[in-house]
């Protein structure tokens, strides 16, 4: 006879092995300084897969050689249940920056989040617009969770009980040494899926990682020039008369100006949307569209992806969508070739085809009682949560083919990313509405391969109106977003001069964040990046604030002082704003001489300082050596083909060089070796004055340079 409690035990052992099981983990090379693993069974669909990125090989070959960072037998994947437990090691003295694009902290050591695409909503808990799981350590290496789930991060906040540094259990009743926060040794992450690929990117530094991730999702993105210049929202319901008006008053008060963002009215109807013009407001799109682009305006629309029942591909796409709608419009299944021929065709027939430069795409994000629910189905079997974590990266992704199919390139605005979305078209902004954390938000996108815009809409004063507009011209997209208040940038009379000085140097240092955004797309180089990736960074360390009782901490950098209200911006200048009601600040200078960017005067040399600007000065420093070339104060951005004289400034000490990046400003022809970098040098001549020169044009290769001069700042 059977032993029927044999045959239990049997099945229990199944039941066992089914559903958890440890994996000896096997990583390949699959560029140089990027490894690869899998863990359990990855599913079909991903961030990489939704976005389509491919790695730009030849660019992350030129990075220096990076031995994996990590010992491999600390990293542990583990499936129980249909779940995905990943544990990586994390040394004493370790700090960790990413996780998303954080508006509040750059230090994420003892975090515990959710990484979600969401509004923004006030808390660093990892619902952000762009929650890209990819982390970067202080010791020089990154770690990617390529999944397009909800993923629960531990970063350094559990403690194992079989950990190698498991910290000594103390009595609270004696011990005063006694912490709430015990000292942890890993981040550790829950993936709800029964597997997952994983990527580690090699350094050796910081940066490096950073530059590899962003290689490895293709590149940064380049913009045209003019994306580079101003841009002005109109109002809601205004007219083609109305934004030709804004537009003549931007000329004539001499404000530079170079695309207009029309908003929800330039629709027939929104929330849900039709696609299509407003016939009462916009009679001639096509006449209007090619009025302002010979007056060298770009268009760019604002649109959601939510169809209204009222547009012309309704029925049409009706079966290739969600079945929730959003402001009763139905979602697209844009995973689906059916969904995305009879949106985006639309877009490119209406708008694109007559000379739309670009599109502004909204309320991909959240909040949840916007967008639809994750019992939600969609007609490709992707679940909604997935469809969720994607959402922003396939709007980005097929919005941006449209322009591609032209050679034409754009840029515009998105409400949410994800990892993949580096070499897309886009700026990432949202309504929160917080000037000192849209500056921490412009630190961490580095981090989180995605673009971030500290824009202006309106103020409570003038001296906030310029603190805010100071900013907004030291980051990727020089924007007021006036839908609502209509502001203008001369609105705040007191201030409107200085406006206008911070607007024509923006034009001025074009050449400057051109080839700071080519070094984005060729190197991986954020534009704009936290200062905890410049080389000689080493901020204080400080104890935690409102601790009284902390044990000696075993891993200082990860309490060390968080520097989150200054920038670097391109390779050589550091940006430190103030913010209303602020008369002074403290910079933090990263070792090496620094000199003031407007005067060329030393200002340190690895030190704090405290400066006293003036409201019409944002602080921006120069490190040693450091070339900015700069071209004359323009209304508009040159256009293809146009010449410009450059005035080169150089700073400091240092003899130095810097590539010049040029090309014809508005095509993907570089994409085909229509580009050059021209070597600028400076050096000092046998009597030891300051010498400045350029190499030659590149024959058969754009150029765009005109006469050079060169300004030696430094006296």
């Amino acid at each position: 006879m059977h032993n029927p409690r044999r045959y239990l035990l049997v099945i229990v052992l199944s039941i066992k092995i089914s559903i958890a099981f440890t994996q000896e983990t096997q990583w390949i090379e699959t560029a140089p300084g990027i490894w690869k693993a899998t863990a359990g069974v990855p599913e079909s669909y991903d961030l990489l897969k939704a976005s389509g990125a491919l790695p730009a090989r030849e660019a992350i070959a030129a990075i220096a050689p990076a031995t994996f960072p990590l010992s491999q037998s600390d990293i542990t994947f583990e499936v129980v249940d249909g779940k995905t437990y990943l544990r990586f090691p994390l040394q004493k003295e370790e700090q960790v920056y990413g996780f998303g694009l954080n508006f509040q902290t750059v230090h994420q050591r003892g975090k515990i989040l959710q990484l979600h695409v969401d509004h923004y909503g006030g808390k660093d808990n990892g619902r952000t617009h762009a929650p890209t799981p990819f982390y970067v350590s202080s010791k020089g290496y990154g770690i990617f969770i390529n999944t397009a789930r909800y993923i629960n991060v531990y970063a350094g906040t559990a403690v194992r009980k079989d950990s190698k540094n498991a910290p000594v259990a103390k009595d609270r009743n004696t011990d005063k040494s006694w912490n709430a926060r015990p000292y942890s040794d890993a981040v550790e992450i829950l993936v709800p899926a029964g597997g997952v690929e994983v990527y580690v990117f090699g350094g050796p530094t910081p940066l490096d990682a950073v530059r590899r991730f962003n290689l490895f999702n293709g590149g940064g993105y380049l913009p045209p020039r003019w994306g580079l210049g101003f841009t002005q929202r109109v109002k809601t319901l205004y007219t083609a008369a109305d934004v030709k008006k804004e537009i003549a008053a931007f000329r004539e008060k001499g404000y530079p100006l170079d695309f207009i963002g029309l908003e929800p009215g330039w629709q027939s109807k929104s929330y849900p949307c039709t696609f299509s013009w407003d016939s009462i407001r916009f009679p001639d799109p096509a006449g209007f569209v090619q009025e302002l682009l010979k007056d060298k305006i770009r268009v760019n629309l604002w649109t959601n992806p939510y169809v209204s029942p009222d547009a012309p591909n309704y029925k049409a796409i009706l079966p290739y969508t969600g079945s929730h709608t959003v402001w009763n419009g139905v979602v697209p299944d844009l995973t689906l070739p059916q969904a995305r021929n009879l949106f985006f065709d639309q877009l490119q027939k209406n708008q694109v085809a007559i000379g739309v430069s670009g599109y502004k795409i909204d309320e991909v994000d959240g909040y949840d009682h916007y967008l639809w629910p994750d019992v939600a189905t969609f007609p490709s079997g992707i679940t909604a949560e997935q469809m969720r974590q994607t959402y922003g990266l396939l709007v980005q992704r097929y919005s941006a083919d449209l322009f591609r199919q032209q050679n034409k390139r754009t840029f515009g605005l998105v409400r949410a990313s994800n990892a993949g979305g580096t070499s897309f078209p886009y700026v990432i902004y949202n309504d929160y509405y917080n000037h000192k954390d849209f500056i921490t938000a412009l630190i961490n996108s580095g981090f989180a391969g995605v673009l971030w815009t500290p824009e202006a809409r309106a103020s409570k004063s003038a001296e906030e109106w310029l603190r805010r507009f100071q900013t907004v011209v030291f980051s990727p997209m020089a924007m007021i977003n006036a839908w609502a208040s209509g502001t203008k940038p001369w609105s705040y009379e007191e201030v409107a001069e200085p406006v206008k000085q911070l607007a024509l140097l923006r034009m001025q240092m074009m050449p400057y964040w051109y080839t700071a955004f080519a070094r984005y797309h060729f190197q991986g180089i954020p534009p704009f990046r936290a200062m905890n990736l410049e080389e000689g960074f080493a901020p204080e360390s400080k104890n935690e604030i409102g601790s009284t009782n902390l044990e000696e901490n075993p891993y200082a950098e990860a309490v060390s002082k968080e520097i989150k209200d200054q920038y670097m911006a391109g390779d050589h200048l550091l940006v430190a704003p103030l913010f209303a009601g602020q008369k002074s600040r403290k910079v933090v200078f990263p070792k090496g001489r620094w000199y003031d960017f407007y005067t060329g005067a030393f200002a340190g040399d690895g030190e704090v300082i405290t400066v006293t600007p003036g409201l019409d000065k944002i602080p921006v420093y120069v490190k040693d050596g450091g070339i900015i070339p700069m071209m004359q104060p323009v209304l508009h951005a040159p256009a293809a083909g146009e010449k410009v004289d450059l005035t080169v400034r150089h700073y400091g000490e240092k003899p130095s060089s810097y590539l010049l990046y040029d090309d014809d400003g508005e095509t993907f022809d570089y994409e085909k070796g229509a580009f050059s970098w021209r070597e600028i040098k400076v050096e000092k001549d046998k009597r030891g004055k300051w010498k400045g020169t350029i190499s030659s044009p590149v024959k058969g290769k754009p150029n765009t340079v005109g006469k050079v001069t060169f300004e030696f700042m430094t006296k």
